[in-house]
């Protein structure tokens, strides 16, 4: 849920704190006020589409902060991780500034994100309602998404398998339509592959050759100077005169002749003694190395020569031994077959087919499940309709499903979905889009997302709006579904509806006032009588009567009633 909103210099308003309650909120007050202001402010948080414009007049920047309250299962902590974001106390702060020049700064938890990551994260938790998406209930094209998400549970594994198989398609089609290219492009093709393979097969690489040659040519780059390091080395330890072998020896004589008189005498006697011996070996190495090392110019020219070819072949080819061997294995299956291609299409051909049936036998398995998920949603929205007085109405969903045929796949399946009314007795059932009007909208999208609101997940769902173009019983009817949905969510609903304000559990009250010739907004917390008082300006507009205060008294305690059958 969200719990803080702290607002700075965003339109109308100069610094605004807000703390937030769980259960139904709602947000009363003149037009113009800045109750869609607020909401504005939650949807950037989420990741809304920003602008400079939201920055108040002769200010830099707009400021956002909102801290959100979620339960320990919630998917947004799988999205925190995904992103290696720090969390704590399942609490989530979200901050947003918006620049003059059209900068937007977004941080969650203090990790700097990007837009579309706040996005991903603010659709886990936050989900805003207003007359737009009466635009979306209206648009075909959203209705297939709609009854995927009432049937998730029953639907998510066989639309996982039905996509599985339909990336493997689309893969294999690439495949097959660049096999089918023209016979020229192959023909370069096969050219240049050829060549490569050639190339590659003509410096008999081996991988960690490069390595070894470098090593040998550094000793031949420096044999001097190892020749005559360890020349002098062999002479000091090993020499004819003075050796420093001899002399410590004759250390090591000396003192094991006193090493029995004290205990720390044997052990100087044995440092001595191992210091000799480990000397004696060096030498012996030394002296082998140089009986071993020779200067071969010749060998030198061929190293170098070997590892410009060497050079040469990473520049084309890879930056390793390792990856040019690989690219050639690559190349070398392909040339193979382009050689042998008509019998390539013919695999590729046979594989398209076979994913095409096993696409088109699981495209049928999940259509047929989504109609039937299709007469469950049927049978809820009818049953939300009765409720909010549309018992008349028949709501259907059609399915045109596609003829495949290997040519028409989608991503979602093989079905066309469209949502048919008729608002009428014995009216035909008719698009959605062409029969509903804005109440009849506003209701049908309620109902939905009253059914929606248990699985989705979704900690705060906000209201915009969405009670216009209602009155009478059909107002109290959706302050009762408002308020059902806020049994399972947080809910922040901005409403001019009296009945839908008396449901509330905490009411915020919008004004304006003007100071300084600059208008500011403020919000107050209304209590019982304040409360009583906007429900009654509410119910008559500017003069408040003693009946409308009665009439406001009246809806409380009917609020209460209603209330009583959800708890």
């Amino acid at each position: 849920m969200l719990q803080e909103l702290a607002i700075k210099n965003f339109a109308i308003i100069h610094d605004l704190s807000l703390s937030f309650e769980n259960g139904m909120t709602v947000l009363t007050g003149e037009t113009g006020a800045g109750k869609s202001i607020i909401i504005d402010a939650v949807g950037l948080l989420a990741g809304g589409r920003g602008s400079s414009e939201f920055i108040r007049h002769g200010e830099s920047k707009c400021v956002l902060e909102g801290l959100f309250s979620l339960n320990k299962e919630a998917t947004t902590f799988d999205l925190l991780k995904e992103y290696d974001i720090d969390f704590e106390d399942h609490t989530i702060l979200i901050q947003r500034d918006i620049h003059r020049n059209g900068k937007n700064v977004c941080r969650v938890n203090g990790r700097l994100v990007n837009i579309a990551t706040l996005r991903l994260i603010g659709e886990t938790m936050i989900d805003i309602h207003g007359q737009n998406e009466h635009q979306e209930l209206m648009n075909p094209e959203r209705h297939l998404g709609m009854l995927d998400q009432f049937g998730n549970e029953t639907l998510s594994r066989l639309k996982a398998d039905y996509h599985q198989t339909y990336l493997a398609y689309q893969t294999a089609k690439t495949t097959y339509e660049k096999w089918q290219n023209s016979e020229q492009e192959l023909a370069q093709r096969m050219d240049m592959l050829a060549y490569q393979t050639n190339d590659i097969e003509l410096a008999e690489l081996v991988v960690g050759e490069d390595d070894l040659l470098e090593e040998e040519k550094n000793l031949l780059v420096n044999y001097q100077r190892i020749v005559g390091a360890l020349s002098v080395s062999y002479d000091a330890l090993q020499g004819e005169e003075g050796s420093g072998i001899d002399l410590i020896g004759s250390a090591m004589t000396e003192m094991s002749g006193i090493e029995e008189i004290d205990g720390k005498y044997k052990q100087i006697s044995e440092s001595i003694s191992n210091s000799y011996f480990q000397l004696q070996e060096a030498a012996s190495d030394i002296l082998k190395e140089m009986d071993q090392l020779a200067y071969d110019e010749n060998r030198l020219n061929e190293i170098e020569k070997r590892l410009e070819l060497i050079h040469q072949m990473k520049r084309k080819y890879g930056d390793s031994l390792a990856e040019i061997m690989n690219y050639y294995e690559k190349i070398t299956i392909e040339l193979s077959q382009i050689k042998n291609r008509e019998d390539h299409i013919y695999t590729l051909t046979t594989e398209l087919k076979e994913l095409s049936e096993q696409l088109t036998k699981k495209g049928q398995v999940l259509s047929k499940k989504r109609q039937e998920v299709a007469k469950d949603l049927e049978i809820s929205i009818h049953e939300q309709l009765k409720e909010l007085y549309m018992e008349k109405v028949i709501f259907e969903v059609r399915f045109l499903s596609k003829e495949t045929n290997g040519k028409s796949f989608s991503e979602n399946g093989i079905d066309q979905v469209e949502f048919y009314i008729a608002t009428n007795p014995g009216e035909p059932l008719k698009p959605l889009a062409k029969v509903a009007s804005g109440g009849e909208l506003s209701r049908m999208m309620l109902a939905m997302k009253t059914i929606f609101s248990k699985n989705l997940g979704i900690t705060s769902i906000i209201f915009d709006e969405v009670d216009t173009g209602v009155s009478g019983r059909v107002a109290q009817a959706i302050a009762n579904k408002i308020y059902l949905v806020a049994v399972h969510s947080q809910v922040l609903c901005i409403t001019h509806l009296p009945q839908v304000a008396a449901m509330a559990d905490h009411h915020l009250f919008i004004s304006k006032t003007v100071v300084g010739e600059r208008t500011e907004t403020h919000v107050d917390l209304l209590k019982k009588s304040a409360k009583v008082q906007e429900i009654a300006r509410m119910l008559a507009g500017t003069e408040i009567t003693k009946l409308t205060l009665e009439h406001a008294k009246e809806l409380l305690e009917l609020a209460k009633t209603e209330k009583h059958k959800y708890i």
